[in-house]
């Protein structure tokens, strides 16, 4: 009997190939005839790299040649993004029809030009009753339309990138169209957001934007006396603007 030429043996030896060995020759076979059969240049997703190796673009997979590429194209994942792609496809086609292209608006990216900076007045306050500082802020912005209202917000020293961040303040921002945003550097303290507190007002008449705010008191807590009373002083409030900010010095 010839054991060296029996279909699946492995040539000049008389036994049979292994597992391995056949799916390496299953998939030489598999990428001959696929070079032969399929035109990889009409392929969407392939790409060639500027390091000679192929890519393809839909699965963001690496390849050494095009017969890896092509064995890639057969196997399960690039199979089922294809079709997880084909159903979004389709999806978007029933979405874009005539009935809903004529009711969809068109967004319109809006190009503001800018005027300048606004007017401000920012003026130091205290409460009588709770001894706390605050700040009112009053900006005007007179060439505003009837549509547009200021904004504002705070922001931590980290967001921004004008100067070196320093844990110790924040920046309070008010903006409205088509002026510039401008900025205010505060104490990085707690906010007292309760009623009466904090409020901002918008004056349609004489176009000018107010906000009020009072900063938290500190509490302390003093355990011992002398240097021990000293060294147990803290601040049990939490900035929750920067939660992670540590407390200013006393």
């Amino acid at each position: 009997m010839d054991f060296q030429n029996r279909a699946g043996s492995k040539p000049g030896a008389g036994a049979l190939m292994s597992h391995s060995e056949s799916n390496v020759a299953r998939r030489e076979r598999l990428r001959k005839l696929a070079l032969e059969t399929i035109d990889i240049e009409s392929d969407p997703y392939f790409m060639r790299n500027h390091l000679g190796s192929y890519e393809c673009k839909l699965c963001l997979t690496l390849h050494k040649n095009e017969g890896s590429y092509l064995s890639h194209t057969q196997g399960k994942k690039h199979q089922a993004n294809l079709a997880r792609r084909a159903a979004l496809e389709a999806k978007d086609n029933d979405n874009s029809g005539p009935a809903r292209a004529s009711t969809a608006a068109p967004r319109v990216k809006k190009n503001v030009v800018k005027i300048g900076r606004p007017g401000y007045k920012v003026t130091k306050i205290r409460d009588p009753g709770s001894r706390q500082f605050g700040l009112l802020f009053e900006i005007t912005y007179p060439e505003v339309t009837d549509e547009t209202k200021p904004r504002h917000r705070f922001m931590s020293a980290y967001e921004q990138h004008v100067e070196p961040p320093n844990r110790q303040y924040q920046y309070l921002l008010f903006a409205a169209e088509p002026y510039e945003t401008v900025a205010f550097k505060v104490q990085s303290r707690e906010v007292d957001m309760r009623p009466g507190k904090f409020w901002s007002h918008w004056d349609m008449d004489t176009r000018k934007f107010t906000l009020q705010f009072f900063f938290r008191n500190p509490t302390r807590s003093y355990a011992g006396t002398g240097a021990n009373a000293a060294a147990s002083v803290g601040h049990s409030y939490i900035n929750p603007l920067n939660p992670y900010l540590a407390p200013p010095p006393v």
